[in-house]
């Protein structure tokens, strides 16, 4: 039986072909003869049916075609129509980050359809889980951290660990705003006052880990299992590791630091709705929880030779159909 899938996600040409995870599952859900549409977040919409007075969640669609040619466009899309998110089999929020108004207001439309199709993430699950704060549900597998505004504190917490440690936005992504802050840096006042905007943002600050050097860790979760890991290594002269600012990749098998890890996590994601996730792990620790648009997918599957996004369309077919 052919299923219906709406991915809402970013326009198209943002697509890498041979890295974007959205598309390798739009690919691989397009083999198997399933119908992929494709919407922005500002196409969704929420209005009463006509017919019954119901107010239903719906969207602005375009039928995806993907394609793996370097002569065509990676994504092209059909004629625009219009429909509702409780007449579709699933609905993968893709979208990356930032987490802003328009991202908030989406997961609340996306609420109306709540128990009548398929919902990956869950949109009560997405606002919930700040990519940042999220793993604070679980100390025991994080380094030491501090989240605040003050430039005081964070100091403090500087001094307290070495004089060593990471600041990043608790808004970013990819890598964006995250600095090695040190002691010894005359920049550290204007480093601190610009990710916090002179006091008025909270930002995360977390102690050094010197395994970061090595490698950051993405462990991919489908339903609270693990998928995989990939490695990603920094260059010479970058503490992120992130793909996207010049990190590459390696083989990463999990290991027992790893699994203690996902077992902490696997009930609360659950709990939370949050399916689709990806871990960041250094030297062992839990740094981040990415649940919006968690990537790797691609990579993985090439690494370890087997297609992992046929793994994440079987566990969608499987409750589809439900």
């Amino acid at each position: 039986m052919s299923l219906r899938l709406l991915v809402v996600m970013d326009p198209p040409e943002t697509v890498l072909v041979d890295a974007d995870t959205s598309f390798a599952l739009m690919e691989e859900a397009q083999a198997r003869g399933h119908r992929v549409d494709h919407c922005l977040i500002t196409d969704l919409f929420a209005t009463a049916d006509p017919a019954t007075g119901e107010r239903r969640a719906g969207a602005r669609i375009r039928r995806a075609s993907m394609f793996r040619d370097p002569a065509l466009a990676p994504i092209t899309l059909g004629a625009p129509e219009r429909v509702w998110l409780d007449e579709v089999d699933a609905v993968l929020m893709r979208k990356d980050p930032p987490f802003d108004a328009n991202y908030l207001w989406a997961t609340q439309v996306l609420e109306l359809a709540r128990g009548k199709t398929l919902l990956v993430n869950d949109p009560r699950g997405l606002r919930d889980a700040n990519e940042k704060l999220y793993a604070l549900h679980f100390p025991a597998q994080m380094p030491a951290t501090l989240v605040s505004s003050d430039k005081d504190d964070i100091k403090a917490f500087l001094h307290a660990h070495g004089g060593k440690v990471v600041l990043k936005p608790l808004s970013g992504a990819g890598g964006d705003g995250v600095f090695l802050l040190r002691g010894d840096d005359l920049n550290v006042n204007a480093i601190i006052e610009t990710v916090t905007q002179v006091g008025r943002r909270m930002a995360m600050v977390q102690e050094f880990l010197p395994d970061v050097v090595r490698g950051d860790k993405r462990v991919l979760l489908l339903d609270g299992e693990p998928l995989g890991g990939i490695l990603r290594v920094p260059r010479k002269d970058d503490v992120r590791s992130n793909i996207h600012v010049g990190g590459t990749v390696e083989k990463a098998p999990l290991d027992e630091h790893d699994l203690r890890i996902v077992r902490a996590l696997r009930d609360k994601l659950r709990e939370d709705g949050l399916v689709f996730v990806g871990l960041d792990v250094i030297g062992g620790r839990l740094t981040e929880v990415n649940v919006t648009s968690p990537t790797g997918i691609q990579q993985m599957s090439r690494l370890d030779g087997v297609n992992l996004s046929a793994k994440v369309i079987d566990w969608i077919e499987a409750r589809a159909r439900r």
